[in-house]
């Protein structure tokens, strides 16, 4: 086994590595070092070792030390993945014969809750685009239809006139792998539909023809970056300060129909998610909803 160089001296060789190899940003390398740096600093206090001689209970307990100090499991992570990192370099170097971190699994991250809206701010999007203007009125009626039936932005923005039956009620998306599904429309949002088809769109159109149902004004697709913008510059005339995208509003519109007793198999159906594992996040954000109530009006909160 070749001669080790100082621990310095490794952590600054691991850094430059990866800068040439990953092409990794300076924060980010600056953040490994650090890492680096701190275990082996406990390791040396702790246990009397240097990075080489570090052993795989080392690491075990350095994360369990991290965790009782209050490090969130993502910060663990992050230093693991860069352990391994580490180890493997000097293992391929010859510098060490086990890679202390190999056998080590990952903290368990969770899944991060989604953003969600209140019911009183959905209404103040609903309503803050100006619907005496024609685009408005196609705004409104977009905006209606993502919070009535869940769709994902692609297949609102690639939505055609033939997929929605006002008649009956529903919507026909094709969505991830080509899956079909029947959304219902509701009330409000089959009449907002009937009025935008009635003349709003054919306005915004100038005579032209187009395949979509909410065309720009050169009858193309409109892009999910384009409707992004539209719903954060709605969202601040509303007065929502929260960082919003198209998704939100499908997460509103999950987590609403939770909190009004919807089955949960019956949102996954709605969203168009093929696993049911996927749509029980929203059962979090729905449990936090009735925990806020019970705090709010139970005697013994």
């Amino acid at each position: 086994m070749k001669t080790a160089p100082s621990d310095d001296t490794a952590i600054e060789a691991f850094a430059d590595a990866l800068w040439l190899e990953r092409g990794l940003s300076a924060n980010t390398l600056m953040a490994y070092q650090s890492d680096l740096r701190a275990f082996r600093g406990w390791l040396g206090q702790a246990r009397g070792r240097d990075l080489y001689q570090a052993q795989r209970s080392d690491v075990l307990d350095y994360l369990a030390l991290l965790a009782q100090q209050g490090r969130k499991p993502r910060s663990s992570a992050r230093l693991l993945s860069c352990l391994r990192q580490f180890y493997a370099h000097v293992l391929r170097q010859g510098l060490i014969t086990e890679d202390p971190s190999s056998r080590v699994d990952a903290p368990r991250l969770g899944r991060p809750l989604p953003k969600t809206l209140s019911e009183a701010e959905v209404e103040a999007l609903l309503d803050a685009p100006d619907i005496s203007d024609a685009r408005g009125h196609r705004d409104r009626t977009m905006l209606e239809l993502l919070y009535a039936s869940g769709l994902r932005v692609t297949e609102l923005v690639t939505l055609t006139p033939q997929a929605v039956s006002l008649n009956q009620g529903v919507v026909r998306i094709v969505g991830k792998g080509d899956k079909e599904r029947l959304v219902p429309l509701g009330e409000e949002a089959t009449r907002w539909l009937a009025d935008y088809a009635r003349g709003p769109r054919a306005v915004i159109l100038g005579g032209r023809v187009s395949g979509y149902l909410f065309p720009t004004a050169r009858s193309a697709c409109m892009t999910r970056q384009a409707f992004w913008q539209l719903i954060k510059r709605y969202a601040l005339e509303a007065g929502i300060h929260k960082s919003l995208s198209p998704h939100t509003v499908r997460h509103a519109f999950a987590t609403h129909l939770l909190n009004h007793g919807a089955d949960l198999r019956v949102v996954q159906m709605l969203l168009g998610h093929s696993d049911l594992s996927t749509t029980q996040i929203y059962t979090h954000v729905a449990r936090e909803r009735l925990k806020q109530l019970h705090a709010r009006h139970h005697p013994r909160a």
